[in-house]
């Protein structure tokens, strides 16, 4: 079972343990199944049924930080002590502690949804539930706390009070035990002396209540030596004065008392935390010349609130023990071992840093909280430890830009980008550009539909016009399937750019051999080179130039850094490397290792020293990947459809081919199918006849394009047959990593069953199936699952039975996976997604076979000139009435074009 962060910032328990239950012990496998039932629930039961009970040694840290999050919730709900009388929403957390969450958040299903408004969100909805759930009960919080958080006994009616007495030098702070019997005329809690407690339950019949009263004070007495000490003198009972160094580990012991059960009251300076600590900057000096290359100056200085400390401050607090302190007039916590230890380990990095010099890469990781050489995260770099890393100057300004691209200066692509970019994507290329100026490697990781390709497009020429049209050519490497998408939108928006496809659809042996023996003279003139990942593995010469910018589009392809397109692209040398990925890698972090390894090498070290840093935060105290995300977050770029400042300049939806390949099963199949075609066109076939061949041979041809095993009828659905099922899975994987729903429509019945098969491999889980067979009561059922959040991720739908009436708003990709060669029924049937109350971007994918007749109707359909016209009232039927030779011109197959 997954916990899974859904795109709408709910949390869900996906999966069933059934299948592991047999290899768990039977207590731990039923904790886990009554988690599961409470988050069918709802998100809130769930969160609190986490939090309920023992944790086991072995659940996922997904699982150990929500509960984290509830325990820090059930805390704060202790200690306010709401009542049928009172029942007020906690106060929201506040916003460094969303952000602070937000980083700490370990690789989960969704974890890319996870934003302070997120977490914000589900602290309020967790709160408006367990209220709801106190005021149900006769027994107040006592009984919801006894329902849900057994282990969570009567707390917060014990109070531990600490003041500052300024009038004392020798005893300038003062303790008191309270506790709350009732609540004051203004609904407020009224403190009492503990003392009172004694005479107010004096008496046998009140023996039980009292120690109910008493239970956390004896509790923190086990935990706490002084708290023991003063029941055993009885000095709890009474107000005393105490010393720094006795004010001090009620201070340290904080955590202890409040998680014993007690409400705790502090002075609003301990809150903030003061203390002298060793402040270490990174690129104070760094020039205008800053860049990936550049070494970076190191300064180590104990500050207090950002002040430097006197060399007399810093020896008189390095030789002070433990405690409290009065330094410039306010209470300071101390600790001279640590700061000593801390300033001496910074001392020795800045002489390292003198003598080898501190690279880019080393600093940013520093900044990051990780060590120099990755080796693991510095326990003195946390938010309670005695030293912290910033940037200044140049590198501040640089990182800032880096992590609000929002607020770099805005770079014009020129007049020569025929498009209007939309603001997000402005911001896009503004931050493109800034990372290729600085030499340093970027992620552009939009949402699917956003406009990747366009971003990148104006990029190219915004360097060709600084330039002045000087520039090295750049790369770019793509699947097979997205050469076409490519040359088009560079056609469409950039016709100026000179451009080289190296690809057999695109360019003759002899040319790409040409080229292959002078790559330098023959790439002089030109902008940018298109190559496939497989093509990338067999041209040795790419290796040996250095191109301007080198783009992976679906850079996942590189997530196996064992493969050889993997190593072959990291071979490759350019001023600035980008990869661009609709697929959340940073919650897979052998993937994110090899993504990073291709755009900034070397900042996340080699794959063994990277799974020493990873376990070294998983074995933190609590588990916190923020050092990583911290360190990885300024080189990747992710806007997402359902961002506010992006799905308001969005179209309602966009419509896009998805191009395919054949397999050589399907070249050959097609080859057959057409030298049949011309036979019985030979035979001098005419009236109705003659177009009943023609139909039938057209029904065929979309057989054989869609899969063998359709056209063949041999049951025999591989995915490697078909190139339709290979680019099904491209676009399916990108989705389900999203947590989105499709809609996958086709017009034949006998295709559903294998197309929900396949696709609930790259699911994980079953999906929906509608065709003309389902009866027609058991179709509202299927609608109402699959608009559920956490219902079916894809639902398959034959065109006809699946072209009206149904309302599916859930989805946000519309697959058609053959085509009715009538633009009217397939937008019929893509309507049902984008109906009234869609509050999503739909993505609408047509999937073509290249060098089939799918690609032709297809470029006559989208002219809309001539024939295509007429498909638009007449559908396939007018097929019929063209001649022998345009027909059999129209359903020719161009292998070169079909990637055979």
């Amino acid at each position: 079972m997954n916990l899974t962060l859904t795109p709408a910032g709910h949390l869900l328990m996906i999966g069933s343990s059934a299948c592991e239950a047999a290899d768990e012990p039977e207590n731990r496998h039923f904790r886990a199944e009554k988690i599961a039932r409470a988050f069918a629930d709802s998100q809130s039961a769930g969160i609190m049924a986490l939090v309920g009970g023992k944790s086991a040694p072995d659940w996922p840290l997904s699982w150990m930080f929500w509960r984290d999050f509830g325990a820090r919730y059930l805390l704060l709900l202790c200690q306010s002590q709401p009542t049928a009388e009172r029942l007020e929403p906690l106060p929201p957390l506040d916003a460094a502690t969303l952000a602070s969450l937000t980083l700490s958040i370990p690789p989960m299903p969704g974890a890319e949804y996870c934003t302070p408004d997120v977490l914000a969100s589900i602290w309020t909805d967790l709160d408006g539930w367990a209220l709801d759930s106190i005021a149900r009960h006769a027994e107040g919080l006592a009984g919801f706390l006894h329902q849900y958080a057994p282990l969570w006994r009567q707390v917060g009616r014990v109070c531990f009070h600490l003041a500052e007495n300024k009038q004392d030098p020798e005893f300038p702070f003062a303790f008191m035990a309270t506790y709350i019997p009732r609540l004051g005329k203004n609904a407020r809690a009224q403190h009492l002396p503990l003392s009172q407690a004694l005479r107010e339950y004096a008496g046998a019949n009140n023996r039980e209540a009292l120690l109910r009263l008493l239970e956390p004070v004896h509790e923190a007495s086990t935990r706490c030596e002084w708290v023991r000490e003063l029941l055993e003198s009885n000095d709890i009972y009474h107000p005393l004065a105490w010393t720094p160094e006795e004010a001090y580990p009620f201070l340290k012991d904080v955590p202890a008392l409040e998680e014993s059960g007690l409400v705790v009251r502090l002075p609003d300076w301990w809150k903030k935390r003061p203390r002298p600590r060793v402040q270490v900057a990174i690129g104070s000096n760094v020039g205008e010349t800053l860049s990936a290359q550049a070494l970076l100056d190191f300064r180590v200085q104990l500050t207090l609130d950002g002040a430097d400390l006197t060399p007399a401050e810093v020896a008189v607090l390095t030789a002070t023990g433990e405690g409290l302190a009065l330094l410039r007039g306010e209470w300071v916590e101390v600790d001279g071992e640590k700061l000593r230890q801390a300033l001496e380990q910074w001392q020795r990095v800045e002489a390292e840093a003198r003598e080898d010099g501190l690279s880019f890469m080393e600093g940013m990781r520093l900044l990051a909280g990780a060590r120099r050489d990755l080796s693991g995260n510095d326990p003195t770099l946390d938010e309670t430890g005695w030293a912290f890393v910033e940037a200044g100057g140049r590198l501040r300004e640089m990182l800032a830009g880096l992590r609000e691209p929002a607020r770099l200066a805005a770079v014009q692509a020129g007049d020569r980008l025929q498009a209007t970019l939309r603001p997000y994507q402005q911001t896009g290329l503004n931050w493109l550009w800034f990372l290729s100026e600085l030499g340093l490697g970027a992620c552009l990781a939009d949402d699917m539909g956003l406009g990747k390709t366009i971003q990148v497009i104006s990029l190219l020429l915004a360097q060709k016009g600084r330039a002045g049209g000087k520039t090295a050519p750049s790369l770019l490497v793509l699947p097979a399937s997205l050469l076409s998408n490519w040359k088009s939108e560079l056609d469409r928006f950039a016709p100026s750019l000179t451009v080289v496809c190296l690809h057999p659809s695109e360019l003759e042996r002899s040319e790409r051999e040409r080229i292959a023996a002078d790559p330098e003279g023959c790439l002089a003139s030109v902008d940018a080179v298109l190559i496939t990942y497989g093509m990338l593995q067999r041209q040795e010469w790419l290796g040996k130039l250095s191109w301007n910018l080198i783009v992976l589009d679906e850079a996942q392809a590189i997530k196996n850094p064992g493969t050889q397109q993997a190593k072959a692209a990291k071979t490759l040398k350019g001023r600035a490397r980008i990869a661009m990925t609709g697929t959340p890698l940073e919650n897979r972090l052998s993937d994110l290792w090899s993504l990073f390894d291709f755009i900034c090498p070397g900042l996340l070290g080699s794959a063994p020293r990277f799974k020493q840093f990873v376990t070294s935060l998983e074995n933190r105290e609590p588990p916190s990947y923020a050092p990583l995300r911290t360190l990885v977050q300024p080189y990747i770029l992710r806007r997402l459809k359902t961002d506010r400042s992006v799905i308001s300049d969005l179209p309602d939806k966009v419509e896009m081919a998805a191009w395919c390949g054949l397999s050589k099963a399907q070249a050959r199949l097609y080859g057959q199918a057409v030298k049949n075609l011309a036979e019985a066109l030979g035979e001098q076939q005419e009236g109705m006849k003659r177009r009943g061949l023609i139909l039938s041979a057209l029904m065929r041809f979309k057989q054989i394009c869609n899969h063998p095993g359709q056209a063949l009828g041999d049951g025999d659905y591989a995915e490697e047959r078909s190139g339709k099922f290979v680019r099904l899975r491209e676009l399916a994987e990108e989705i389900a990593s999203r947590q989105e729903k499709v809609l996958i429509f086709t017009q034949f019945r006998e295709m559903t069953a294998p197309l929900a098969a396949f696709l609930a491999t790259l699911f994980g889980r079953p999906g929906l199936v509608l065709h003309g067979g389902t009866p027609v009561a058991e179709r509202k059922k299927l609608v109402d699952r699959f608009q559920h959040e956490d219902g079916p991720p894809f639902f398959v739908l034959s065109l006809k039975a699946g072209g009206s009436g149904l309302n599916l708003t859930a989805a946000s990709h519309v697959i058609h996976f053959d085509r009715w060669w009538n633009p009217a029924v397939e937008n019929q049937a893509t309507d049902r997604a984008f109906r009234i109350g869609q509050k999503k971007n739909v993505m609408v994918h047509k999937f073509v076979c290249k060098g089939t007749v799918e690609e032709k109707i297809d470029a006559l359909i989208a002219a809309k000139a001539g024939l295509a016209t007429e498909l638009l009232e007449g559908g396939e039927t007018l097929l019929t009435e063209m001649d022998d030779e345009a027909l059999l011109k129209l359903v020719a197959l161009d292998l070169e074009k079909a990637g055979i």
